[in-house]
């Protein structure tokens, strides 16, 4: 066995998320409903783990918020199961928060085609990742988020070795104990949630907990940027008939107003929700609501306040 091997061996013989689990070892024999109960049971356990690193995921709200108010973007990079959730919640933004498709991304080892197909060797180099990451023009009001289940990731330790070079601000999501990394980001969000119901299955704890994390930094960093009233989305994109009638419910329900006037006001705004709101709480017309919007940052509530 060459030296790098023993090290590769050593290594995971280590990691949480490489260790059995003593509650699982029976799960070949279970029944279906044994099955799911132990996975289960398993799963409860994943926002506990998360709910100990809330102080860290509200500094990276704050970080990417930051970001984006200065023209930067959020760049997640990752392998395999942890990739496959960066694409995911980077392509989740435009229809829900209303963002450029540039302004959240996500790249994974391998390239379009390892979403669909896993491609396992793609994740082993860093140089291919520091590659992969100079080919999106990193500026240094971008954030880089790597995802790595194991924390060991080569392709994602390039890309954030990268950005640390270039003095590019980092986030780095796990789920093995800060102590067991290589590499240390500017904020480290370490969810270790012990090991998997399968051996090494990181699609299941690893990945419920990436996934959540996730969600709270993108919705968070755009909740500060005013793309929720109350807690509403309010800045969505018209792409389907749903979210088109998504938005006349809206503007029914804030502006008190009815489902004729809701599609007046919609037309008006160009399909603006949030302009169409403002239109109908503060009497305005389209520039009008536009302009008011635009001095306040985008947030209807202090827009209305102001009016007032």
């Amino acid at each position: 066995m060459s030296d790098l091997k023993k090290e590769l061996f050593n290594t995971l013989n280590k990691l949480d998320t490489e260790q059995r689990n003593p509650d699982t070892k029976e799960i070949d024999l279970a029944d279906p409903l044994e099955i799911v109960q132990l996975m289960n049971n398993e799963d409860q356990k994943v926002a506990f783990h998360v709910e100990k690193r809330l102080n860290e995921i509200a500094e990276s709200v704050e970080l990417v918020s930051d970001s984006i108010n200065l023209g930067g973007r959020l760049l997640y990079f990752g392998a395999g199961t942890s990739g496959r959730l960066g694409v995911l919640d980077a392509a989740e933004c435009p229809p829900t928060f209303g963002t450029e498709p540039h302004q959240v991304q996500g790249f994974i080892a391998g390239g379009e085609d390892a979403m669909f197909v896993a491609q396992e060797g793609a994740e082993d180099s860093e140089e291919i990742g520091a590659k992969d990451f100079l080919n999106v023009n990193p500026t240094k009001v971008d954030v880089v988020c790597g995802l790595a289940a194991s924390g060991r990731t080569p392709y994602v330790l390039g890309v954030i070795k990268k950005a640390q070079e270039m003095g590019i601000k980092t986030i780095f999501v796990t789920t093995v104990p800060k102590s067991q990394l290589k590499v240390q980001a500017d904020i480290t969000i370490d969810v270790p949630v012990g090991p998997e119901v399968i051996m090494g299955s990181t699609r299941l704890k690893s990945g419920t907990a990436q996934k959540m994390v996730l969600n709270m930094i993108t919705t968070g960093a755009f909740i500060r940027q005013g793309k929720v009233l109350e807690n509403v989305m309010v800045d969505l994109k018209l792409t389907n008939e749903k979210l088109v009638e998504r938005a006349k419910r809206i503007i029914t329900t804030f502006g008190n107003v009815s489902y004729s006037e809701s599609e007046k006001l919609l037309t008006e705004s160009n399909g603006h929700v949030k302009t169409a709101l403002v239109m109908s709480l503060g009497s305005l017309d389209r520039e009008e609501a536009k302009s008011l919007l635009g001095k306040n940052d985008g947030f209807i509530r202090k827009a209305l306040q102001n009016l007032n």
